[in-house]
């Protein structure tokens, strides 16, 4: 009987070699991609997001998609591991998906798991006594295979039972990527997205934005978390915010965002933000409101500018100056 693999698999370089690797040793393999509230799914350009799609269909393995919900939202607000540099959960986040990985594994009855990930690459996750430890709390000692780094690690159950080859899995080590390059190569793996710096939780602005949001709002919703990744951001008080678009594909994105009792408002006529005023007090902040919305317009330059605005008692508008320097810097979330 042909044997089984679970891969986490987040559609990068490094997760794909390791599928191949097992493709190549006859093992069938699911992938499980993992999506979350927090921009790390498929259609964001942080490192964890990566579109798994194409590589499934090109090498032909199966592929899951599995939105971690709310067990990933707690982990972020308080991880039992310490966040990182920012507000990356990265021991908890791992711990988390292999633990989901192990779920499935039982489910579709799979022999073990594989994991893209490189020894000495990343300094929270991926250092030696770092992964001994996800591994003992995932509930799955032995049963972790990382095909790019095994022969630097201890002998895995599969390895050992005779399931897969050590001798033909990889002894990859530290930040370089010319081995996994080099391997892609060998691989017939052509086209890969470029590697980036990780998840939007270790990008120190989007970080601020959600420590930002947990301050004013410690159990926020969907939309909530999805504007972080959207435009300007100010904080007026604890329970308005302030968002001013910075291109049309963001007006656009604002808009539809937009929830009853919210507040948007843009410059007639020329190039202008969507400016959308959130919480249950965007009424009391309309003027300042307006105030950026004219400092971001093509209209910055006027003393004076017209200003649209939509909310819950119709459409009206105002004449206001543009904000200048010292009012941005005092509300804006950086």
């Amino acid at each position: 009987m042909k044997r089984k693999a679970i891969a986490l698999f987040s559609g990068g370089l490094d997760s794909t070699l390791a599928i191949l690797l097992m493709l190549k040793q006859n093992i069938d393999v699911l992938a499980i991609t993992f999506l979350t509230d927090f921009g790390c799914d498929i259609g964001d350009s942080s490192s964890c997001s990566k579109n798994p799609g194409p590589a499934a269909a090109k090498f032909g393995f199966d592929l899951k998609l599995c939105h971690l919900g709310q067990k990933f939202v707690d982990i972020v607000k308080k991880p039992r591991h310490g966040h990182g540099r920012n507000m990356n959960p990265c021991i908890d986040c791992r711990i988390l998906m292999l633990r989901e990985a192990g779920a499935l594994r039982e489910m579709v009855g799979a022999d073990f798991i594989i994991t893209g990930e490189v020894l000495g690459q990343r300094p929270m996750s991926q250092q030696r006594n770092t992964l001994s430890l996800i591994e003992r709390e995932s509930g799955l000692k032995g049963l972790i295979v990382r095909p790019l780094s095994a022969r630097l690690m201890p002998i895995t159950i599969p390895e050992i039972q005779g399931i897969i080859d050590r001798d033909r899995l990889q002894a990859m080590n530290g930040r370089t990527r010319k081995p996994q390059m080099s391997l892609a190569r060998e691989l017939g793996l052509t086209d890969y997205p470029s590697p980036a710096g990780g998840c939007l939780l270790t990008d120190p602005i989007y970080s601020r934005r959600l420590q930002d949001l947990l301050r004013a709002n410690p159990d926020p919703d969907n939309t909530d978390l999805s504007l972080l990744r959207l435009g300007r951001h100010f904080r007026p008080s604890k329970s308005c915010k302030i968002i001013v678009g910075r291109n049309e594909t963001e007006n656009n994105t604002l808009e539809k965002m937009q929830r009853a009792g919210d507040v948007h408002m843009y410059v007639d006529g020329v190039g202008t933000p969507l400016v959308l005023l959130t919480g249950p007090d965007a009424e009391k902040y309309l003027d300042l409101g307006a105030s950026l919305c004219a400092r971001y317009s093509d209209k910055k330059l006027e003393a004076e500018v017209q200003v649209t605005i939509k909310g819950r008692r119709g459409t009206s508008v105002v004449w206001t100056r543009p904000a200048d320097e010292d009012m941005i810097d005092n509300y804006r979330i950086r």
